[in-house]
C-alpha cells in the first residue's frame, strides 16, 4: 500500500537501552529516512554536537529524558517524533500514538508535525497531569486496570483530608475554596479526566485546566466516582463537589505544604506556579490531534459553583471529611424556606384536604381505582410530613409543632368528611377498594419506607419535585383515612381500626425514612432530635407487630386457598370439588370465604350446611361463606 504522507529525509535517533532492539528497523526503514542512532548518555553529555545539522529528532527513552529533549527542541525549533516504550501507555494516549513500534515509527517520521503547547509547573515540564493532594480516580494511571484503579481510589477515599486552596488566574481572578486535591492538565484524551475537560481544551489553545475535587462527604465522593466512571450520568454537567478552572497561567497555594506529583513523580511542593507557552514545540502526533493553529484562548473558564464557600472551609478542615455530608443552611437555604412554608396551615391546604377526601370517598363507594388515584394526587398531606421529618432531624421544635398541627388538622378534616359522606348512603357496601385498605401488612410498611425515601430525595432536588405526585400515588395517605372515616360513620370499629392502622403505618414509615434520607443527603451534620426519632422508631416497631401478624395471616390464607382449591369433599354422599377459594372480609368485618363449587348432583340447603361445617374446621372464628355452584353434566 502506497503511503500518502511525506517523511523527513534525516533524523537523529536518541534512544535508551530499552530501545536497542529498534535499531535494525530504524536504520533500514522503508520511508527513505536516514537515521543516525545516538545513545541517550552521549546526547546528554553533548547535545549540541548532534543537533547542529539535525532536521528531526526521534526519541525512545524514559519520560524525564523525553522532557530534556523537548526543551532542546523548543530552543532549537526542531520537530520531534516519539516512539513509546513498553510501559509508556500514558505517553501514547496523550499524543494519540500506537504502542506497536513499527506503527509508532511511521507516525514519528512524518513531515506533518503539530505545534503543541508546553506547560511548566515551577519550571518542570508537565506532559500529562500534575496532582496536588489526593484526587482518587482522576489520578489513576492508564496502565492500571479498571478494577485495580477503582480499589485504590476507594482506599484513598477513606483517608481524604480537606486543604484550603487559593488559586489566582492569569486574568487576576482569585478563588479561595477547600478541596481534597486538584489535578492540573494541559489536555487529555481517552481517560476519566478527558470526560471532564475535553470539551474545554486542546493541545494548542495556550491554556491550562485545573480540576478540583471537593467532596463534602465520603458518600459525595462515591457519587463522584460513579459519575466519572459512568459518564452517561453526567448529562453535560460537572459532578457535585467538582470544579473546573481554565486559564493561561495559575498560581496555586495551600494552607500547608502539599506534595505535587508531576507526571507520576513527586517533583515539588506547593505553592505552585504554572504557565503555558502556546505552540512551543513541534511534535508528531496521531490523527485525532492534527488541527490547524489556534489563537491563544484568552477567555478564562471558572466553574466553581459546586465547591465549598469560604465560610464552610474551616469546618471541613476541623472535622475532616465525614461519611455523610455536613451541609450548611446557606447551601440549602431554598429547601429550608420551602419546608418551613409547607408546615404552615393555610386556606389552600384546608380546601384541598376537603376535596381530596370527598373524591376518595366517592371512589371508594364507586369501587373506582381511577377516582381514588385522582384523590391521591390532590391530597396535600405529604408536604407537612416531609416538614415533620426535617424538623425531627434538625431538632427544630417550632417546625415540629407546626408540622404536627398541620397533619392533625388534615386527619380531622379527612375523618369528618368521609364519616359525614358515609351517612348519605343507607346501604353500606364494603367494596373491593375499601376491603383493600383494611388489611395492612408488612408490605404496606415497606411501601411507606420506600415512599419516604423517594419523597425526601425528590424534595431536596428541585429538578424532580414534580415526582412528588408519583410518591403520593404510591403511598396513598388520604384513601386509608377516608376508609377510617367511613368506619366511624357506619359505626364499624373493625374497619376504622384497620384503616387507621394503615394510615399510621404510612405516616410513621414516611417520617422515619424521610428524616434518615435527609441526613444522608447532608441536611444536618448530626441527628439533633435523637429522642424524637427514637420515639418514631419505637412506634414503627410497635406497628410492625400487628402488620407482621397480618402478613402471616395472608401467607396462611394463601396456603389455605391453594390447598382447599385442590380438595374434594364428600357431602351427604355427593362429591363436591372447590374450583376456586378466596378469603376476605364481609360487611361487619367478619372473615368471609368466597368459593366456586363444581358438582354433578344438585346440592340442597342441608348439603351446603354440611360443607360449611367441614370447612369451618380449618378456622377458629365463624366464617361468612358465599358460594357459586356450577354443575358438571
Amino acid at each position: 500500500m502506497i503511503s500518502t504522507y511525506e517523511y523527513v529525509s534525516s533524523a537523529i535517533f536518541v534512544y535508551d537501552e530499552a530501545a536497542v532492539s529498534l535499531l535494525p528497523t530504524l536504520t533500514s526503514n522503508a520511508f527513505g529516512t536516514v537515521v543516525e542512532p545516538v545513545p541517550l548518555g552521549d546526547f546528554h553529555v553533548n547535545p549540541d554536537r548532534y543537533i547542529e545539522t539535525a532536521e528531526h529528532l526521534l526519541v525512545a527513552a524514559p519520560l524525564e529524558d523525553i522532557k530534556f529533549v523537548l526543551e532542546i527542541a523548543e530552543v532549537q525549533g526542531l520537530s520531534i517524533g516519539l516512539i513509546p516504550l513498553g510501559r509508556q501507555k500514558d505517553l501514547a494516549r496523550y499524543l494519540d500514538l500506537p504502542m506497536e513500534p513499527s506503527a509508532a515509527l511511521e507516525i514519528a517520521l512524518r513531515k506533518n508535525d503539530q505545534a503543541i503547547d508546553l506547560t511548566r509547573c515551577n519550571g518542570h515540564i508537565l506532559l500529562f497531569k500534575a496532582i496536588v493532594g489526593w484526587v482518587p480516580a482522576l489520578d489513576a494511571e492508564q496502565s492500571t486496570g479498571f478494577w485495580r484503579a477503582l480499589y485504590r481510589s476507594l482506599a484513598k477515599v477513606l483517608r481524604l483530608k480537606m486543604h484550603r486552596f487559593r488559586i489566582r488566574t492569569a486574568g487576576g481572578q482569585t478563588i479561595t475554596t477547600g478541596a481534597s486535591g486538584c489535578l492540573i492538565t494541559q489536555h487529555h484524551v481517552g481517560d476519566v479526566v478527558s470526560r471532564l475537560t475535553s470539551k474545554f481544551s486542546s493541545l494548542h489553545d495556550g491554556s491550562i485546566e485545573l480540576v478540583l475535587t471537593s467532596p463534602f462527604s465520603i458518600v459525595e465522593y462515591l457519587k463522584l466516582l460513579l459519575q466519572i466512571f459512568l459518564p452517561d450520568l453526567q448529562s453535560g454537567k460537572l459532578p457535585n463537589g467538582t470544579g473546573l478552572v481554565q486559564s493561561q497561567s495559575l498560581e496555586i497555594s495551600t494552607n500547608e505544604e502539599v506534595p505535587v506529583l508531576i507526571d507520576g513523580h513527586i517533583a515539588v511542593t506547593t505553592p505552585l506556579d504554572c504557565s503555558c507557552k502556546q505552540q512551543a514545540v513541534r511534535l508528531n502526533v496521531g490523527a485525532r490531534l492534527l488541527v490547524g493553529s489556534k489563537q491563544p484562548n484568552t477567555k478564562e473558564i471558572l466553574r466553581v459553583a459546586n465547591l465549598p464557600h469560604e465560610k464552610e472551609i474551616a469546618g471541613l478542615q476541623r472535622r475532616g471529611i465525614p461519611f455523610f455530608s455536613h451541609a450548611s443552611e446557606e447551601r440549602f437555604r431554598d429547601l429550608f424556606v420551602s419546608v418551613r412554608a409547607d408546615a404552615r396551615i393555610d386556606g389552600v391546604y384546608i380546601v384541598m384536604m376537603f376535596l381530596s377526601t370527598l373524591l376518595a370517598a366517592v371512589g371508594l363507594y364507586l369501587d373506582s381505582a381511577a377516582v381514588i388515584i385522582g384523590a391521591m394526587i390532590l391530597a396535600p398531606l405529604m408536604t407537612p410530613i416531609m416538614s415533620m421529618a426535617m424538623g425531627l432531624l434538625r431538632g427544630d421544635i417550632p417546625l415540629q409543632k407546626q408540622s404536627i398541627s398541620k397533619i392533625l388538622v388534615g386527619v380531622v378534616i379527612a375523618l369528618f368528611c368521609s364519616a359525614m359522606f358515609s351517612l348519605l348512603f343507607p346501604h353500606k357496601p364494603v367494596t373491593d377498594e375499601i376491603a383493600a385498605r383494611i388489611n395492612p401488612t408488612l408490605l404496606d410498611l415497606a411501601v411507606a419506607i420506600l415512599s419516604g425515601i423517594a419523597a425526601a430525595y425528590a424534595k431536596s432536588h428541585r429538578e424532580i419535585m414534580q415526582n412528588l405526585a408519583g410518591v403520593a400515588i404510591a403511598v396513598a395517605l388520604v384513601p386509608p383515612l377516608a376508609v377510617a372515616g367511613i368506619g366511624i360513620g357506619t359505626l364499624n370499629m373493625a374497619i376504622f381500626s384497620q384503616a387507621f392502622l394503615l394510615f399510621l403505618t404510612n405516616l410513621i414509615g414516611i417520617i422515619l425514612a424521610g428524616a434518615l434520607t435527609f441526613r444522608v443527603l447532608g441536611f444536618s451534620p448530626v441527628v439533633r432530635s435523637k429522642r424524637g426519632l427514637l420515639m418514631v422508631a419505637i412506634s414503627l416497631l410497635a406497628i410492625a407487630i400487628p402488620l407482621y401478624l397480618a402478613y402471616d395471616d395472608i401467607v396462611d390464607e394463601y396456603v389455605f386457598e391453594q390447598r382447599i382449591a385442590k380438595d374434594r369433599f364428600l357431602v351427604n354422599g355427593k362429591y363436591v370439588l372447590i374450583r376456586r377459594a378466596e378469603l376476605g372480609r364481609a360487611d361487619g368485618g367478619k372473615r368471609s370465604l368466597r368459593m366456586v363449587l363444581l358438582a354433578r348432583e344438585p346440592l340442597d340447603r342441608q348439603d351446603l350446611e354440611r360443607l360449611k361445617e367441614k370447612i369451618q374446621l380449618y378456622f377458629e372464628e365463624d366464617l361468612v361463606v358465599q358460594t357459586s355452584i356450577r354443575y358438571v353434566l
